[in-house]
């Protein structure tokens, strides 16, 4: 199934009123716990009507009975933040586990290294790499894919976003400035040598960052810097979502979609822009297509088709998973990349500073966008060259792959087979002038 809807533009969100809109997540959370006793017994009665001793069970009224108990669990849990579920992976054609740790972590972000227990060093090191993951709804375990998909060939480091649900407010606020500050203190923590890729909505940030530390002439800046489908210029073939923002304007974000965390919750009384209404807008913009895809589950389920349901299950266990985002961040984002499209226009600036991306000379730079993009239109990432001036030409690579939406930008078969190895030349070219000459002539 197609994942239109994941990505880096700000979900669109239910009708509401200022009056409304402040009790909307405690109203959440009482109807939540109101279900707890339903669920409950609806576990209770699919289990008995899936035990092998009960004639029922094999009946097509036993198996419809435990279908309908698992569909309605499905519909009303809420989703927890999935695993990562990577274990191992090859590297040179020889397995080698993998463990997951924590290297640096502030209150709205930790570092994770997906560090390769390999039982023989490598001929020569592989290159660093840096993935910043959206902070637009889902986790970033939704870069699941594309963690799997570098770690043969590099030693891949992840931004692990909080739920800021889960931050106590006594941590302090957190806007597109401390995302910015975030990523320059990782790129430090990790001392250099790295290359750093941007998928979808960190784009935006992580090309201020880079602008930044060029203008201190930061030695921790990046060799090269990719920028996957982000939307850096959303006046370009602008996309339904895109128009959105712009017909709305800010006020209306800030009276309709933000609320307060309730109680019991660490981060209670922070304002967010709730998980359940961006899962809303996820929904409704293709409700159609979740109605079918919850039908065919339940005839998968009396049928017995367990391939069919379980890639059901690991597709919804992903996408219905979904944390709250902070205010200050996704109201300015919201302002300044798809309102204002300040960066695009100069007016960008960061703790009071202007954003110059044509400060950037020493980072290669590579654009990948996606021929079917309905999230990122055509042109909107590309725009990132027109912005950096001063990188040489043979130090600067676009990519548009043909035959995918968005999510493939990112995920799936063409990305593993064609913007893989190119992104991997990328790298290993960004340090070797010529090599990255003829790597641009593709």
């Amino acid at each position: 199934m197609p994942i239109g809807e994941f990505g880096n533009a700000p979900p669109l969100a239910a009708e509401g009123s200022p009056a409304l809109t402040t009790p909307m997540y405690w109203m959440y959370e009482m109807a939540q716990a109101s279900l707890n006793p339903a669920r409950a017994v609806t576990d209770a009665t699919k289990i008995l009507f899936q035990n092998p001793l009960n004639p029922w069970t094999h009946t097509e009224f036993g198996k419809s009975i435990a279908a309908a108990c698992e569909l309605f669990e499905r519909t009303t849990r809420r989703y927890g933040k999935p695993e990562w579920g990577l274990h191992e992976t090859e590297v040179n054609g020889i397995r080698a586990p993998i463990e997951i740790k924590s290297v640096w972590e502030k209150p709205f972000c930790r570092l994770l290294h997906f560090d390769r227990k390999l039982t023989r060093p490598l001929r020569s090191p592989q290159p660093r790499v840096l993935i910043v993951a959206p902070m637009s709804g889902h986790y970033a375990t939704l870069l699941r894919g594309t963690v799997e998909a570098f770690l043969p060939t590099h030693e891949v480091y992840i931004t692990d976003w909080a739920d800021a649900r889960m931050v106590p407010l006594a941590e302090g606020r957190f806007d597109l400035d401390d995302y910015i500050d975030y990523v320059i203190e990782m790129l430090h923590a990790l001392g250099g040598n790295m290359h750093i890729i941007a998928v979808c909505q960190p784009s935006v940030p992580v090309l201020a960052a880079v602008s930044i530390m060029e203008a201190n002439r930061d030695p921790f800046v990046p060799l090269s810097m990719t920028l996957m489908g982000g939307p850096i210029d959303t006046r370009r073939n602008p996309t339904a979502v895109n128009n959105l923002a712009e017909e709305r304007g800010i006020e209306w974000f800030r009276n309709n979609v933000i609320t307060k965390v309730p109680f019991p919750h660490p981060g209670v009384m922070r304002d967010v822009y709730p998980g359940f209404l961006q899962l809303n807008g996820f929904i409704s913009m293709n409700l159609d297509r979740h109605m079918n895809a919850h039908k065919q589950l339940f005839a998968n389920l009396v049928k017995g088709d367990g391939d069919l349901v379980d890639k059901h299950r690991v597709f919804y266990d992903e996408y219905l998973a979904v944390m709250d985002l902070a205010a200050e961040y996704y109201l300015q984002t919201v302002e300044t990349v798809f309102i204002k499209h300040a960066l695009p226009k100069g007016e960008m600036t960061h703790r009071g500073r202007p954003v110059d991306p044509s400060r950037i000379m020493r980072v290669a730079l590579m654009t990948v966008e996606g021929e079917n993009d309905d999230i990122s239109g055509l042109g909107q990432t590309e725009a990132t060259h027109g912005l950096c001036t001063s990188i040489p030409n043979h130090r600067r690579v676009h990519y548009m792959q043909k035959g995918v939406g968005h999510y493939g930008v990112f995920n799936g078969s063409r990305f593993k087979s064609e913007i893989v190895p190119r992104i991997n030349d990328f790298m290993m070219s960004s340090a070797n002038p010529k090599s990255l000459l003829a790597l641009a002539a593709e």
